[in-house]
Parts: structure tokens; sequence; C-alpha cells
């Protein structure tokens, strides 16, 4: 048997590769079942189209989403009253509306993790700020940092409309930054709003009923740093190697246009095929770093932005993956909805529930896995992780 010493000497991170520190997730106020999404969503775009209520009660049933959270009220219904209303100018009320909505759930979310940490805010050297929701100048970044009280020398990056894979690009980024500035502690954050994107239903936009049925809103954080320090900060897990790969000519597969009414979203269907057909390649050029060969899919823990219960089905089934191992994706997808970049820093945490139940169960845990998000492009995002959880 492994005695606690050794056990706890294989769980320390390599000398300066980064670690992830603490995590950390807000939400805004309104929480949605999914089940009285449908008559709510047509009663506030005041329309009474039957086919569409129908595709729409199809597809809500087919996401797996239970519950999401989300920025739109009654309140700011009554105030805008124009955003249900087909084509109408509205850029200008919906920006307004998203940018304090990911502020403040940015500056949550970024506190909750702050004191997860367990060091002051004053130690955070970099800040990494993902959204897809907000235009302006200065970003968001400028607005989290004073809202947290960061030290104006704090060191800003900003990864606007990266759509799903933000998450995990943002993860790279602030991956390379640790790793490149010894001693530096990085907070990344992301917030999302679909406010930016919400419409009435249109028969000539059937595809924009999918964005109704499956995204939510909300904010995460991460603290990313190495050479963590001993009885201060607790690591749990190591970015070995990120990568990303762009797939040629499927820019259109993944379509966002800001326009006068918001956000213009389209999701192409070939997506969850294209995803499938791409994915063994791009695990492996990861996996072999950890010594793994190819098909040992099962001997890693995977945590995946759940884009949508197609996508993890199709993962699932190309990689012949035991049922088990998308667990955190999937009760993500449940309780959050796809909340865009956010959505990993959810994953994450289910992954670090899913290992704690592993080991009271006596089953040991899996030392190596994979962070995975897909995004425009078709873009694919991954990083190599290693579990450091004792």
């Amino acid at each position: 048997m492994v005695n606690a010493e050794k056990m706890q000497e294989s769980k320390r991170a390599n000398p300066g590769k980064a670690t992830i520190l603490a995590l950390g997730k807000a939400f805004p106020h309104q929480l949605v079942m999914q089940e009285f999404l449908v008559d709510g969503y047509f009663r506030n775009t005041n329309c009474d189209d039957p086919e569409l209520k129908q595709k729409l009660t199809r597809l809500c049933k087919t996401t797996t989403v239970k519950t999401r959270y989300v920025v739109m009220s009654d309140e700011i219904l009554e105030n805008y009253p124009e955003l249900a209303v087909e084509g109408v100018p509205t850029i200008t009320q919906r920006l307004d509306i998203c940018h304090k909505a990911v502020t403040q759930m940015a500056i949550e979310a970024s506190q909750d993790c702050i004191k997860k940490w367990g060091r002051p805010v004053s130690d955070i050297t970099h800040l990494v700020y993902v959204s897809s929701s907000e235009a302006r100048l200065p970003g968001g970044d400028i607005y989290l940092a004073k809202g947290i009280g960061l030290n104006p020398e704090t060191n800003r990056v900003m990864l606007y409309f990266a759509g799903c894979s933000g998450g995990v690009a943002g993860l790279r980024v602030a991956k390379d930054i640790a790793e490149n500035n010894p001693g530096s502690r990085v907070l990344l954050a992301t917030s999302e709003t679909t406010i930016i994107g919400f419409k009435p239903p249109n028969v000539n936009r059937p595809y924009d009923l999918v964005g109704v049925a499956l995204f939510g809103d909300g904010a995460g954080a991460m603290i990313i740093g190495a050479d963590a320090i001993p009885w201060v900060e607790r690591p749990l897990f190591e970015l070995h190697t990120a990568i990303q790969h762009f797939l040629p000519d499927t820019e259109k597969i993944i379509d966002g246009r800001l326009t006068e009414e918001g956000i213009s979203f389209k999701l192409s269907r070939e997506l969850p095929q294209i995803i499938e057909d791409n994915i063994g390649d791009f695990c492996n050029k990861l996996m072999k770093v950890a010594g793994n060969g190819e098909k040992d899919y099962n001997n890693m823990f995977w945590a995946v932005h759940p884009g949508g219960p197609a996508i993890l089905n199709r993962l699932e089934k190309k990689l012949d993956l035991s049922p088990d191992k998308l667990n955190a994706s999937r009760r993500a997808l449940e309780d959050y909805g796809n909340a865009s970049s956010n959505t990993i820093v959810y994953v994450m945490e289910y992954m670090m529930e899913e290992n704690l139940k592993v080991k009271k169960e006596g089953q040991g845990d899996t030392e190596w896995g994979l962070i995975l998000a897909f995004g425009p492009g078709v873009t694919f995002e991954g990083i190599l992780t290693r579990n450091l959880i004792v």
C-alpha cells in the first residue's frame, strides 16, 4: 500500500509548471427551470406560434439542461420592451445591460476565487479577462480590476469573442504567463450573458431556438501560478501542455456577428460530426506527452466543455469512453446550461467532486486528464493536465 508521504510526493507539481490554485463562480439572480422556459419565453416575446412553441419544447428536452441562470428579467423587459420586438435596433440598450451584468458577475466570481485561494488580492500580478458578451473601450478588464481592487501595475490581457473555447483559451494564456514570469499569480476571469443575443422567435431563424434551449449566463474565475507556496497555496491541477488547432474552411460552422439587433448567432448541424472526425488526432497529440498511447482514453480523466449533448455523445462514442468519464461535463450542462467560456470552470469544480467520490469508494484516482473546448474557427483548445488533489 502506498503511504501518505509517498502519495503526497507523487502529487507535487513539477517545478516551474503552472497550476490551478483556486476556482470560483458567480451567477445572476434569475434561476430558470427548463420545464417552465417555453411558456415564459413565448409570453415575454408576445409570440403564439404553436409550431415554434412545439419545436422549442422538443429542444428543451433534448438539451438535457434542467436549470440555468439568466440576467434577463421581467424588470429588464419592462424597461426595454424593444428587446422583444423583431427588427428594432437595440445594440446600444443591450450593451448597456450586458456591461453592467458581466462586470458584476466577474467581480463576484473573482472574489469567490480569491477567498478560496487564501492570499490577498494585492498578490495578483496578471489578469486574463474573457467575454463574448460585451464590446467597449476600455474593456471589461479595467472595470473588473477596479471592482476587486487590483494593483494598477497588474498586467492585463483581454480575449473577446472566443465563444465557447474562450475559457480554455484563457487558461492556455494564463499558463504561458505564469510559467514565463516567476512568482506571478494570474487571475483568469470569464463572464457571459445571453442578453446580447436575445430575440423573439422567427420561422426564418429556427436555429435561434437552439440557443434559447441551451445557453445560460454566469461567470467563472481561476487563480493560476507556478511553484505553489507550501502550506499557503493548494495546487489542484497542473497544466502540463497546451495546444490549439483550427480546422481550415470551417469559419461558417460557428457563425456569430454583431448587428444593430445584437449578436446574430448560428450553429451548423455539422458541428458534432466535425468534432467527432477530428477529436481523436487532437487528443492523441496531448496524450503522447504523458506517455499514454492511442486508445488509452479511459486511463485519463476528461474535463470537456459541454457545447451540447450531441457533442458529448459523439465524443464518448468516438473514443469509446466509459459512461462515467463525462459525468462532470454532463452535470455542468444539466445545472447551468452551456454558459459559453464560463462552463469549463463549472466542469472543473465537478471534476474535483468526482475525484473525491472515486477516492471514497477506494478506487484510487486518475493522474492524467484532458481539458477540452471547441469554438469558432472551428478551433480546438486542449490542455494536458495532472490531478494534484490529495
